[in-house]
C-alpha cells in the first residue's frame, strides 16, 4: 500500500512541477523624487501571468544594498493582482532617508551615483499550489538627484 502512496505522491509532485508559473523581472530601477525626509527610488517589475484569470499578489518584499550594506528594506502588502494572460507592470517605491545617503559618501563622490543591489521577493497565490515566491535580483547604478532636482518640483512629502 505504501508503494501505491509513493507513486501517487510522485505523480502529483511531477504534475505540479509541470504547471506553468508566472515569470517576473526587474525592468528598471531609478530616481523618482526628492522630499524633505529622503529620496524616493522606484523599481518597475514586469510580471507575466500564463493563466487566463488574474492571480493575487500577496506581498512584495525588497532589500536595497549598496557597497555590501543594507541601506533599505521593506515590503508592500497586498499590492493587487496580475491580470490574466498578459504582463502587469508594478511600481515598487523605496524611500531612502537622507541620513543613509550621507553614509555612502565614498561611493557617491566617485561618480555621483549609488552602486546598488536590489533583491525582491514577489509572493503570489497560485491555485492548487498556494503561496509561491519568485525571487528577483538586479545590480546597477542609481543616479543621485542634483541640486536642480530639488527645485524642479521633485516632491515635497
Amino acid at each position: 500500500m505504501s508503494g501505491f502512496r509513493d507513486k501517487a505522491k510522485n505523480f502529483v509532485v511531477e504534475k505540479i512541477a509541470d504547471i506553468p508559473k508566472p515569470k517576473a523581472s526587474i525592468e528598471d530601477v531609478g530616481f523618482k523624487k526628492v522630499g524633505r525626509d529622503g529620496v524616493t527610488y522606484n523599481a518597475i517589475l514586469g510580471i507575466m501571468n500564463p493563466y487566463s484569470r488574474s492571480v493575487p499578489i500577496c506581498e512584495i518584499s525588497y532589500v536595497l544594498k549598496s557597497d555590501g550594506r543594507v541601506i533599505l528594506s521593506g515590503n508592500m502588502p497586498d499590492p493587487g493582482s496580475i491580470a490574466g494572460k498578459e504582463t502587469t507592470k508594478l511600481n515598487v517605491e523605496m524611500k531612502v532617508p537622507h541620513s543613509i545617503i550621507k553614509s555612502l559618501v565614498r561611493d557617491i563622490c566617485r561618480d555621483w551615483d549609488i552602486d546598488y543591489e536590489l533583491n525582491v521577493g514577489l509572493i503570489i497565490d497560485l491555485p492548487i499550489i498556494g503561496n509561491f515566491t519568485i525571487p528577483l535580483s538586479s545590480k546597477g547604478e542609481i543616479k543621485l538627484p542634483s541640486i536642480k532636482d530639488f527645485f524642479r518640483g521633485g516632491g515635497d512629502d
